[in-house]
């Protein structure tokens, strides 16, 4: 299964992303979708898994939960938009990742790309970075990886360009 991970698109969908997103299976939205026109577009692209973010008004927050929580082939996956980082997680999630056990903790909100194996909490953390326009970032990041049974293997950061510079 091959997963195109965002995060932080604020109602903006580059230009190039679904070009390089077209191998994967599914889509995966870590929040701060934007609008709820942005998600549909997404959805109509592949599937999409997504919890809404900080940013995120009422129909996005209608159509999508905060937390996720499921299982990818033999991979126990918890995504939720304001997460933290190893080390500094947000008091929220920390409790219920401390409840659901996790191989996997992806979430966004800040701006930075970010893969670590958390080897205290013993799960794989990744934050795609923001794919929009929008924020204070400096380039546009989301990453594609692919789960083969219990194995998350070939994580590649895609690099959209400097934020302010698009080129298509």
């Amino acid at each position: 299964m091959r997963i195109g991970l965002l995060s932080d698109t604020h109602g903006w969908i580059h230009p190039r992303l679904f070009e390089l997103l077209g191998e994967c299976d599914e889509i995966w939205h870590a929040g701060d979708i934007g609008n709820i026109e942005t998600a549909d577009s997404l959805a109509r692209f592949k599937p999409l898994r997504a919890v809404y973010g900080n940013i995120d008004g009422n129909p996005v927050r209608v159509s999508y939960h905060e937390n996720l929580i499921f299982r990818a082939q033999e991979v126990q996956v918890f995504m939720t938009h304001i997460g933290g980082s190893p080390g500094r997680y947000d008091r929220r999630a920390k409790a219920l990742f401390s409840e659901n056990r996790p191989e996997l903790f992806i979430c966004g909100h800040s701006h930075i790309a970010k893969v670590v194996y958390d080897k205290n909490e013993g799960f794989l953390y990744v934050n795609p970075g923001a794919a929009g326009y929008n924020g204070f970032h400096r380039f546009m990041t989301a990453i594609r990886f692919s789960i083969t049974g219990s194995r998350i293997h070939d994580m590649e950061l895609i690099e959209l360009g400097e934020r302010g510079k698009v080129i298509i």
